[in-house]
């Protein structure tokens, strides 16, 4: 690409080595969550959620157990305001959960503030300046001493509103635009502003690092996160709380590496809606702790509900293979990989057990209310006969003989290319029935009855029906289904050989059939039939005589 020379890294390393974060594994224990999808990812859409979408989103939010929710800018408009006045006044907040609320380090905007959370049982005053050197620079063309005063001139506000507000009030402070900030210039307007408002156990005051925006790859915000989370005065006391944005692509792993460094708490979207490329999506870093074996706290055990409500509210879209929550996620079109996922599905049936295992699926669909069938095996041309046969097993009941599962999977993808679509469970069947199952014409056996000879073998009179005529014969066997087939053989005067068959019952409900898959070879061609009946015996003749049509279909 032409002009890379007019690009340079714009972030700053920090002073020391800060690599602790490096030697740990993975992130052991959730952090506490902020949901900023009422504000920040409010403010990126292109028609903003009326009150009454808010109020829905608000309340799905805690149904999902978010205990943090930033709600808005209420300095910035009537409709911030009024949403936030509706929450109070209708007691809409559970005692357990705190509204955060955006405010710039300006007094008539930190007035209006408080005004807005006035009867509010718990609150965050989230203050915050800008202080980039391109900010400083650019925008406000001020010194360094100059941004500062910024930020305590609106700490010490913070504390005199205080005193006549009502609830619990919890401060939080941002040096916007952190990731182009010297960490050193970080660390001492943090430490001004903390040195205010004088945090205590009971009482602590959160500094939010963000990635206004992303400026490094994912392990050098891990070494400034650090250097703060080491240098901030009172560390005790103060949550250190991580904001991403994601015009690198590498929100998730922001915050992941910064928790490792240690931060404690998130701001991020469900979905990673938000400004620009997006905030971080808190639905992908939760349910990644959720597979490591770590509860993150929230349930997302919905993921079609909360998708449907996202959608619908934000008119936003997601996407169909966003971690965890797209339409296609689970999805297996690939024959290799359905046939490992059916495997590991049967291995875990088999061993019974109790952690999850399964090739090519991360996580248990059904862990965030996804079905298997429908939703992992997906039948198209791109499938195999592990797939398929899966789909016609856990959905219809049907355990095809591996040989006849090849058999089928052709005639499958074969319609599937032929109509250039993505075939339905319902339509696998359909082929399956059409294919092999209980097929009595030309040949039909309306009728059969058997007599056990002395010598062992069994004596089989039939009816045979050929074209609508019907004629009588009898032969002697093995066995029921093998006089069957040698009768059969005298009626049409045609020669096969049964190579395969097998049997189980198809439970339904209160009810049990049997079904019988049979496969005879007529020359070098094998040829599969399926006969379902109460009766075992009229099911394998069934299964027979199906296979018997398909061979006579073939030679015409």
């Amino acid at each position: 690409m032409k002009n890379v020379e007019k690009y340079e890294r714009g972030y700053y390393m920090p002073p020391v080595k800060c690599m602790k974060w490096a030697e740990k594994e993975y992130v052991d224990h959730a952090p506490a969550w902020c949901s900023v999808d009422l504000r920040d990812g409010n403010q990126a859409l292109i028609i903003p959620m009326s009150l009454e979408e808010k109020l829905e989103f608000f309340t799905k939010l805690v149904e999902i157990g978010f205990k943090e929710i930033e709600i808005g800018f209420p300095a910035a408009s009537e409709t911030e305001y009024e949403f936030c006045r509706t929450l109070i006044e209708k007691n809409m907040i559970p005692d357990d959960v705190t509204i955060q609320v955006l405010t710039q380090s300006r007094e008539h905007i930190i007035k209006k503030t408080f005004e807005a959370i006035d009867g509010a049982k718990n609150a965050v005053v989230h203050l915050y300046n800008s202080t980039s050197v391109a900010q400083r620079e650019q925008v406000f063309r001020k010194s360094k001493e100059e941004i500062i005063k910024i930020a305590t001139d609106g700490a010490k506000l913070c504390n005199e509103y205080k005193k006549h507000a009502k609830g619990n009030i919890v401060f939080e402070y941002s040096p916007e635009s952190f990731t182009g900030t010297e960490p050193e210039f970080a660390r001492d307007i943090c430490n001004a502003v903390i040195d205010i408002w004088q945090p205590t156990p009971d009482n602590k005051v959160i500094i939010n690092l963000p990635v206004t925006v992303e400026m490094s790859m994912p392990h050098v915000y891990a070494q400034q996160v650090e250097y703060m989370c080491d240098t901030l005065h009172n560390r005790e006391n103060v949550i250190v709380s991580l904001h991403p944005h994601n015009d690198r692509g590498c929100a998730v792993a922001d915050c992941e590496m910064g928790l490792l460094a240690g931060a404690d708490r998130i701001e991020g979207t469900c979905f990673g809606n938000g400004e620009r490329t997006g905030n971080a999506d808190i639905v992908t870093i939760a349910l990644n702790m959720y597979t490591h074996g770590v509860d993150p706290k929230l349930d997302f055990s919905d993921m079609p509900a909360l998708v449907e409500l996202y959608e619908r509210v934000t008119r936003m879209k997601v996407y169909d293979r966003s971690p965890y929550s797209g339409a296609l996620v689970f999805a297996a079109f690939s024959g290799s990989h359905q046939d490992a996922i059916a495997k590991g599905m049967n291995w875990r049936k088999e061993k019974s057990c109790d952690k999850w295992t399964v090739p090519y699926l991360p996580i248990d669909p059904h862990d965030v209310g996804r079905e298997y069938d429908g939703d992992v095996i997906r039948i198209n041309s791109q499938s195999g006969k592990g797939g398929i046969g899966f789909i016609l097993q856990n959905q219809f009941g049907y355990d095809l003989p591996k040989k006849m599962r090849e058999d089928f999977g052709y005639k499958v993808k074969a319609v599937s290319d032929h109509k250039h679509k993505e075939l339905m469970p319902d339509e696998v069947y359909k082929i399956f029935k059409d294919e092999y199952l209980n097929k009595c014409a030309p040949v039909d056996i309306p009728e059969a009855h058997y007599v056990q000879k002395q010598n062992g073998t069994i004596c089989a009179a039939i009816t045979a029906s050929v074209n609508g005529v019907t004629d009588d014969h009898t032969a002697e066997g093995n066995g029921r289904l093998d006089a069957v087939a040698n009768a059969i053989k005298q009626a049409l005067n045609f020669d096969f050989t049964v190579e395969t068959y097998t049997e189980h019952a198809l439970e339904r409900k209160s009810t049990s059939e049997a079904v019988s898959y049979v496969g005879i070879s007529c020359g070098d061609k094998m040829y599969w039939g399926v006969g379902r009946h109460s009766d075992i015996i009229v099911s394998s003749i069934k299964g027979l005589v199906s296979a018997i049509n398909n061979a006579f279909a073939d030679k015409k």
